[in-house]
């Protein structure tokens, strides 16, 4: 009987452990009103240290151009309209003849060189610090979580370049970074991952952009699962790629955008998509200071973005 006893306790306490540990991510470690997640892993202190990688002076764009060519997730598209307002059958404004262009947008934000902020991707309508989609989604713009709360992104760059290990020029789709390979790419060339670092890794598959548009869309090789946790773990600030979703597809089950999920919805991990890294792993510049100010779309869910690494 006291056999028994126990053993239903136990049952008991393992369930309750279970459901408290899947619980776990709706509640932000930087506590109940935290909205920049990991971005509260850039200090100063480590500002400046990223600072100090700068030898060489020279620059890299990370983003690339965008058109309305450009690939992007269905259904997004982009436009673009030049105009030149109140000047139509005019020699221009004022005695010196002042003309001037300006444009309009007509986009969704999530085309090209882009980062994902905390209000993008969550778990059942539930999404980063247990912020549910009735409480703080709006179409007018997310009232919690929204893409200006994130601070300038200042961090150690550190480039894993995925293409040089499987010694291919692009990497095949499907092919998943998970532990063995993150660290194996790392120890060969020389670099650690750190708490407050932006992690990207460069697979070559931004150059199938106007060459084979269809294979860039269909799937792409990225990170795994496993290898997602073991990056939080260590606390990076973001995760990028060249690819447009940074993790692996086809899936690795028969689940969806689950690194997203890991990412974004339980650690507060940013999201950098489409960020050229061809020049950077040709240079092998493997630890650089990365530079991001994203524009700050009050209440956006994301932003086209051109960070840049300075070696």
């Amino acid at each position: 009987m006291r056999t028994a006893f126990v053993l239903c306790c136990s049952v008991a306490l393992l369930a309750t452990v279970g459901t408290a540990s899947a619980q776990d991510w709706t509640k932000s470690k930087w506590g109940p009103n935290d909205e920049i997640g990991a971005a509260n892993y850039m200090t100063p202190d480590l500002v400046v240290k990223a600072a100090s990688l700068v030898k060489t002076g020279k620059t890299y764009a990370l983003g690339i151009p965008v058109d309305s060519k450009t690939p992007a997730y269905p259904p997004r598209t982009f436009k673009i309209t030049i105009v030149q307002p109140g000047q139509a059958g005019s020699s221009g404004i004022g005695p010196n003849k002042a003309t001037y262009n300006d444009d309009i947008l007509d986009t969704w934000v999530g085309i090209g060189s882009q980062i994902d902020g905390l209000g993008h991707l969550g778990i059942e309508h539930v999404y980063y610090n247990g912020n549910k989609l009735a409480d703080f989604a709006d179409p007018t713009g997310l009232k919690k979580l929204g893409i200006e709360k994130v601070p300038p992104m200042v961090a150690r760059g550190v480039l894993l370049d995925m293409a040089a290990y499987y010694n291919t020029d692009v990497v095949k789709e499907g092919t998943a970074f998970n532990v063995k390979e993150i660290e194996e790419v790392a120890k060969k060339q020389g670099v650690e991952i750190r708490q407050g670092d932006v992690v990207i890794f460069h697979t070559g598959w931004l150059s199938l952009i106007g060459k084979d548009d269809k294979r860039y869309s269909a799937g792409e090789p990225g990170l795994g699962v496993e290898g997602a946790n073991y990056l939080t773990g260590k606390g990076v600030v973001a995760v990028g790629a060249d690819t447009w979703a940074v993790e692996v597809l086809p899936f690795e089950s028969n689940n969806v955008f689950e690194v997203h999920q890991i990412l974004l919805a339980k650690n507060g991990t940013y999201i950098l998509e489409n960020m050229d890294t061809a020049e950077l792993a040709k240079d092998k510049g493997y630890e650089f200071l990365f530079v991001l100010g994203q524009p700050r779309w009050r209440g956006g869910v994301q932003s086209m973005i051109n960070p840049i690494a300075i070696r």
